[in-house]
């Protein structure tokens, strides 16, 4: 990591973060908008032929199953959700009442199916998998020979909840075998999507950088469907100059601010929380959520770095109080710096508030000041424990430390983009702390601790997990990360999967995606590095992928 760390002269902390790399490269560039309408054109024409393939195989069960994992790969499922959901309900209709016959099924068929209804929310019981085992339990090894059907088994894996043990087995089959097919592969099309698969399953990767790579994998798949992939291209590059138009206001808004001038101490990231917003919802009919939570996952960005780094505890109880009061009256009391904050805050939340107002959902803003409240008082809670040089538990850390994560905040946030979708009773849902936003949170505070703590303890800072797990239980490093991951992290996966299947009837899909991609967002930003703090490496890579770079027609 190339940030260092440092003291200023009156005593601040200073960590020297890696410079913003955009500069103003997406205010100044005029992306190229021509030729726009011909391609929406031309996208029209291929959604139609796609949505007829998909009702005329209804007759052929396994081929529209893998009909429908193919629309769901190449990020083409928001144009079908009915036509999927119909396909679907017949599918878990036959199955429940046994018209699908099970006897002869292979391993891709039935974990295709597995994954598909549990990914649609129905509740399907893993016993299906007990007839490719043997009488000691144990997965058969002829199974090793299917690499399509292993690769299919352990992406449903992924799906799996607490108790399901033989889902646990599955997975340690599959991965110590896909491993050993990479290690004497010879390079080709399965091999790539073996590869990324292991790194990020399809569950738990980031919708749209998952589109974007498997219509690479399957460009090359010999038995493509040329309209298929095409359409994905066309709908992936449409999408993609709308993520520039957008990419380019917020910029605009973000310069107009100038708050890196005056808080130069804090990571520049605007195009870093765009990618954040992206990640929560990729859909065209939430350009203005994506704009509302960029706004956000900025102002954020800079609290964090202000109660970490900058601010001495004098000035935060200053600066936790103006929050709990938000009034206007409350700036005079602040340092000069927080000033600038604080009125960008308030400033930038009255614009939301005219933004949202065409919408029926007056209570919304409500709670989103309580969601950056409660964002605020927990950061205050992290930096009291490092004034007490203070080590919780792991336990007591991760109460607060899933709150620090800023998905409880992320997540009604993200419902104010979504229309009078967002009902009162889903903000209400958010705010009773589900098990599936406990856990998004667990996985983005301990994803997030893992990658950056040892940056973080030398430039000074409260104990992350690693630190509180390894005095708790008296261990080294790698174990305590071990442990972190292999429990606290699958075990947090597993809560978002059940509570994904358990609210089918309260919670809709939309509002409760929301929570899911923030958890795949962790898997995103912070699988091998800091890639938020440190955005010059994989994030800049899948900036460049899913906003600059279009796909070849």
């Amino acid at each position: 990591m190339s940030s260092v760390s440092s003291m200023n002269g009156d005593g601040r902390r200073s960590a020297n973060f890696p410079p913003n790399i955009w500069g103003d490269y997406f205010l100044s560039s005029t992306f190229e908008t021509m030729k726009m309408e011909d391609e929406v054109e031309k996208k029209v024409e291929e959604m139609e032929e796609v949505r007829k393939m998909l009702i005329t195989c209804v007759e052929k069960p396994l081929e529209q199953l893998i009909f429908i994992d193919l629309i769901q790969r190449l990020g083409l499922a928001y144009h079908f959700d009915i036509e999927i959901k119909e396909a679907l309900d017949r599918v878990y209709m036959n199955y429940n009442n046994r018209i699908t016959s099970e006897s002869n099924e292979d391993i891709h068929t039935v974990s295709l199916r597995f994954r598909l209804l549990r990914q649609q929310r129905y509740s399907i019981s893993c016993d299906i998998f007990n007839k490719f085992t043997n009488d000691e339990g144990n997965f058969k090894e002829t199974l090793t020979k299917d690499v399509k059907g292993m690769l299919s088994l352990y992406e449903a894996c992924h799906m799996r909840m607490h108790g399901e043990e033989i889902l646990e087995r599955a997975f340690a089959f599959t991965t110590t075998n896909l491993r050993a097919t990479i290690n004497n592969s010879k390079g080709g099309h399965e091999d790539k999507e073996i590869s990324y698969a292991l790194k990020w399953p399809f569950f738990k990767a980031m919708p749209r950088l998952a589109s974007r790579n498997y219509i690479s994998s399957y460009e090359e798949d010999p038995l493509h469907n040329p309209t298929l992939l095409c359409f994905a291209k066309l709908d992936y590059n449409c999408l993609q100059k709308l993520y520039q138009k957008e990419l380019h206001e917020i910029s605009r808004w973000w310069k107009e601010w100038k708050l890196m001038e005056k808080l130069s101490f804090a990571r520049d990231r605007c195009v870093e929380c765009y990618i954040w917003a992206l990640g929560i919802y990729f859909e065209p009919k939430y350009s203005l959520g994506r704009t509302i939570i960029t706004k956000i996952v900025v102002l954020t960005s800079i609290m964090d770095d202000i109660y970490d780094l900058y601010a001495t505890f004098e000035e935060l109880q200053l600066f936790i109080h103006a929050i709990e009061r938000w009034d206007d009256t409350c700036i005079k009391g602040l340092p000069e710096y927080m000033k600038v904050y604080y009125e960008a805050l308030l400033e930038t939340f009255e614009g939301i508030e005219r933004d949202i107002s065409k919408y029926d959902n007056p209570y919304a803003i409500y709670y989103a000041k309580e969601a950056m409240k409660r964002q605020a008082r927990n950061y205050f809670f992290e930096a009291k424990w490092y004034k007490e040089e203070y080590t919780p538990t792991i336990e007591e850390y991760l109460r607060v430390g899933r709150i620090t994560a800023c998905y409880s905040l992320f997540s009604p946030i993200s419902f104010l983009g979504m229309g009078n979708v967002a009902s009162i009773e889903a903000f209400e849902w958010i705010e009773s702390d589900p098990k599936s936003l406990i856990g998004a949170g667990v996985i983005g505070r301990i994803m997030n601790d893992i990658v950056s703590h040892k940056f973080e303890q030398e430039r000074g800072h409260v104990a992350s997990a690693v630190e509180c797990y390894m005095m708790q239980y008296n261990v080294l490093e790698k174990e305590a990360i071990r442990e972190l991951l292999e429990k606290q992290v699958a075990n947090a996966w597993k809560n978002i999967i059940e509570d994904y299947v358990e609210s089918i009837e309260d919670v809709p899909n939309t509002i409760f995606k929301s929570v899911l991609n923030l958890a795949r967002l962790s898997e995103t930003f912070y699988k091998d590095e800091d890639g938020y703090t440190c955005s010059d490496g994989e994030t800049k890579r899948i900036v460049i992928s899913l906003v600059l770079d279009p796909i070849p027609i």
